[in-house]
Parts: C-alpha cells; structure tokens; sequence
C-alpha cells in the first residue's frame, strides 16, 4: 500500500481542492499559499486517507488490469469494425480511473497503468479520448495538463462549471456524453469506477472499475 496521500474524492472537490491543485500547478504561487489554507487541506484529506487505507495498492491494480483485460479485446474488434466516416470516441473518468487519485499526492498524478494502456491503443488507432469529471472548472486546466504528461491525448475535457454544480453527478455526466455524440462521435466505451459514471446510456459498451463500495473516490 502506497504512503502517499490522496487528492481527489467526489465528495471533497471543490474550493479546497482547487487551491491545492492549482498551488501545486504553478510553483510560484504554491509559495504563497498561507497556513490556513494547508491545514484546511490537510483536514479535508484525512477522510479520503481512511478510505484508501482499507485498500490495497496491489490488489486495486490487479482488479483494474482484470476490467480492462476485458475492455481491451471488446476494442480492438470494435475499432476493427470501425465504419466509414465514423468517428470513435472512448470516455473516462479521472479520479481512479485515468490517474491514481486516492494512492498518491503528487502533481502530476500518476496514469492508472491499465487504463492507460488500453487508452494508447485506443488513440494509436485514431479513436479520441475525452474525459468526464466532476472536478470544478477552477482546476480544468491543470487537470489537463497532468493527462497529458502521463501519455493521454486529449480530445476534449469536461470539467463542471457553477450551473454544472446544481445537477447531480450522474445527470451532469450523461448529458457531456450527449454533447459528445452531438459532436459527431460514436462512443464504443465508457470507463469509470463509479455507477454515476457509467448511468444514464450513450455509450455502446461500460466497464465499471473497482471502487470498493464507495472507498474510492
């Protein structure tokens, strides 16, 4: 089990989490960051470290490879199978699913190696990721940035914005795949850990990773 601390949780985004991200996406300002303000986000933390504490490093990746030894077969005959014209979209979460969120506090944050090495094969054979979160806009762009840095080609990026906050997670993820098929895309997957990740249709195909009833975020 990892020692580093957690960053993420859905239920923990928001002006806390924010200021922590963004402090440590551009240095000069994380200078300047005051006391309260990191003990805040220490406080804020000490939930999500219980919660992964209960869950073994080795075993979350063993049970993460074993989904995408799944999803990996189902995309290469789909993307085999690819239509002229069209256009293959693959959708994913982030937290514990494209990046190691609740193992580790480090920015960038770590790819979830199975999720990323299917994700590479996907955008090696012309399908295009895009990333649906329930982060706050205030931290889409270093959120950005940290996918690309760990091998991610962005398509496009959903971050929630202040009208975005009133509807529930699982509503506000549909309608950005909504939004994505408006765009001319065939979704062919949806990858996430949580059921508001994957509900609400408009994806050919899920794979629901391991969030050990709610342990990670």
């Amino acid at each position: 089990m990892s020692s580093r601390r957690p960053w993420a949780r859905h239920t923990a985004v928001g002006a806390v989490a924010a200021a922590a991200l963004v402090a440590l996406a551009v240095p000069a300002e994380a200078a300047t960051t005051s006391a309260t303000t990191s003990t805040t986000s220490q406080s804020a933390s000490t939930t999500a470290t219980a919660a992964a504490a209960k869950v073994d490093y080795a075993t979350w990746q063993a049970d993460c490879q074993a989904v995408m030894d799944q999803a990996l077969p189902y995309l290469k005959t789909r993307i085999a199978a690819t239509k002229p014209g069209e256009k293959q979209a693959i959708v994913l979460d982030i937290d514990n699913t494209a990046l190691e969120s609740d193992f580790g506090f480090s920015y960038p944050a770590p790819a979830n190696k199975p999720v990323l090495n299917v994700a590479k094969y996907a955008q090696e054979h012309g399908v295009s990721l895009f990333f649906v979160t329930a982060r706050p806009d205030i931290i889409g762009s270093a959120t950005e940035y940290n996918l690309k840095q760990v091998g991610y080609q962005v398509s496009g990026l959903y971050v929630r914005n202040f009208i975005d906050l009133f509807k529930d997670v699982a509503t506000y993820k549909t309608d950005k795949r909504v939004d994505i098929e408006n765009k001319g895309y065939t979704i062919i997957a949806n990858i996430g850990n949580s059921a508001t990740d994957l509900s609400g249709g408009h994806a050919e195909k899920t794979f629901k990773l391991p969030d050990y009833d709610g342990q990670l975020s």
